[in-house]
Formats: C-alpha cells, structure tokens, sequence
C-alpha cells in the first residue's frame, strides 16, 4: 500500500478518534452540569385557568375528589417503599442533589423529569433525559396526566400516584 495513503488513512482515524472523545465529553459534562429546561408557562389544552392566569385548583367535596392523588409511592429501584405527600409545589425527580426525590440510578439524568399539579390533577413532563421517561409502556415528549395507580418509570425505578 503507498505510504500517502496510508499516512492519510491514519490522520483520518485520528480525527474521527478525536470527533468520538470530544462527543462523549460533551455528553457527561451536559448530564452531570444538569442543563436546566424553560419551565411551563401556560396550562396545556384542555386544562382550565382560573382569572389571575393559574391552574383551577380542585376543591375538596367534589365529585371528583376520590380520584385526586395525594401521595407519590415508589414501587420499584433503590427507593422502593418511599413515599411523599403531594401538596401544591412541583416534584423534581432525578441524580441531583436539589432534586425532591434524589434517584440513585444509573439511568437517570441529574434533572430528569418533574410532576406538576394542574387543576386537581398532576402532569409529568420529561426534562430532556438522555434515557427518556415512561408513563406505563409509553414514552412521554411532553406534560402528560398521569392518572392514579400509572406506573412512572425512570430507568430502574418506578413510581406510581395514589389517593
């Protein structure tokens, strides 16, 4: 083989080389730097707003109330068996340390997903994880309700909403 071709061969490797380690350098500095997404500004479609531009909020009596979760369960992963009371404020899920529910998995991104309540209902919506997040065997892209008892998994660990 001519030496050319063999040099241009071996610069060509180098670079494509060189291409790979600055790709996977840019996604570990990405995941562990935890890229922050724009929060929700309106309600999606479907969702009513009360007059001063926030979600209605469900009031206790109504017929609906039995169905309203009130608490976060974790059924499967390294937390399993940990819960939390569900109020008004939005739940972060992921390997951050200022996450509400901190999630030792491998699969998981440092911001990974969040629940948000919405008039008497809560949405999850994925953060820009690198392994997605599943609301039972459906892979969410945007705020999607989560009604009671649906399984949330985030890579090994599953979660699930219960009155």
């Amino acid at each position: 083989m001519p030496e050319v071709v063999l040099a241009v061969a071996r610069f060509g490797f180098l670079a494509l080389l060189w291409v790979f380690v600055f790709a996977v350098v840019g996604v570990i500095r990405r995941d562990l730097s935890g890229a922050r997404q724009p929060r929700l500004v309106a309600a999606p479609r479907g969702i009513p707003l009360a007059p001063q531009g926030r979600p209605a909020k469900a009031k206790r009596g109504d017929r609906g109330d039995r169905g309203v979760p009130r608490t976060m369960v974790v059924t499967e992963g390294a937390l399993a068996g940990t819960r939390i009371t569900l109020g008004d404020s939005p739940i972060t899920l992921g390997r951050a340390d200022d996450s509400t529910l901190v999630l030792n998995d491998d699969y998981a991104s440092a911001q990974h997903a969040r629940l948000v309540p919405r008039a008497g209902e809560w949405l999850i919506e994925d953060l820009g994880s690198t392994n997605g997040t599943y609301l039972g065997p459906t892979k969410i892209s945007g705020p999607t309700p989560v009604p009671l008892g649906a399984p949330i998994r985030i890579g090994r660990t599953s979660i699930e909403l219960r009155s």
